[in-house]
């Protein structure tokens, strides 16, 4: 139902509550969040401190680079941080979750190639995704021997494989990689693109921090 009301919205890209409740659908574990308007609409209850507050509109794909992500906020400083930050967006909806242990960070992502169709993808993830390029790519749907052989592919391959002692949930990454191809199969003729990056793998389980998409 989300992605059919974008469309009729006459939207293409979703806002990050919008990707991560279409991940929860698919059984992909997220953060938990917050999406509010006012400082007085958090549940301060449902908050483990330190947090981050990031702006949530379909319009800002690129958070960071226009001051739309503060992390690490601690209580004492979390109005504050609130208040700045509708400042900057005043018209925009913000989205409050508690920050999640940083451990190994990986990106998957789903692009619909002209050439080849619906593609998936895996590789060394977080701020420096672009930089290191460190990807391999799979057309959907796959199988768990080719989640299997992307995880051997990657020039970081060893850290998943207990590198100077860095424990990973690879099993849980497997069943990632295959609940994202069958999410692209579901959706494969109305997805245009959709990026799950950073993806921290844990030492058990693995939690989606960040996710965009976008429609054809």
């Amino acid at each position: 139902m989300i992605v059919e009301s974008v469309l009729k919205e006459g939207r293409k890209a979703l806002a990050e509550n919008e990707v991560k409740m279409l991940l929860r659908e698919s059984g992909i574990p997220t953060t938990d969040f917050q999406v509010v308007d006012d400082y007085d609409e958090v549940d301060l209850r449902k908050l483990k401190f330190p947090v981050v507050i990031k702006v949530c509109s379909p319009e800002i794909l690129h958070k960071t680079d226009v001051g739309g992500v503060v992390l690490d906020i601690q209580k004492d400083a979390f109005e504050l941080e609130f208040t700045e930050m509708r400042k900057r967006f005043p018209k925009e909806p913000i989205l409050v979750e508690s920050m999640q242990d940083r451990r190994v960070e990986v990106i998957i992502g789903l692009i619909n190639d002209p050439t080849f169709g619906l593609t998936i993808m895996f590789g060394l993830g977080g701020i420096y995704t672009e930089v290191y390029k460190d990807v391999t790519f799979r057309v959907v749907p796959i199988k768990k021997q080719d989640a299997e052989d992307m995880l051997s592919e990657i020039r970081a391959a060893p850290i998943l494989e207990g590198f100077r002692k860095i424990k990973v949930d690879r099993d849980a990454l497997l069943k990632l990689l295959m609940k994202v191809s069958a999410l692209g199969e579901k959706y494969m003729d109305r997805l245009d693109q959709m990026d799950l990056n950073p993806v921290f793998v844990k030492e058990k389980g693995v939690v989606v921090v960040d996710a965009k998409m976008l429609l054809r």
